[in-house]
């Protein structure tokens, strides 16, 4: 299992939601089975429902870019 803090901390040049998003999808195509998300991501673009949002790029994974 991941937390969203730790991949954000992981990877310091993700700096918009849809970079974070794109972050999300590979993590779910690593093997990962879980993603926790224990903070809301700090950016300006990060939408009202980003949990369902995080959540389909994390199921899905990157083959729907």
């Amino acid at each position: 299992m991941a937390k969203l803090s730790d991949l954000i901390i992981q990877h310091p040049e993700v700096d918009n939601f849809a970079a974070l998003e794109n972050l999300v999808a590979h993590a779910g195509e690593s093997g990962i089975m879980f993603l926790e998300f224990d903070l809301k991501p700090d950016y300006k673009d990060t939408p009202k429902k980003w949990e369902w949002k995080l959540e389909a790029a994390f199921t899905r994974g990157i083959q729907y870019d």
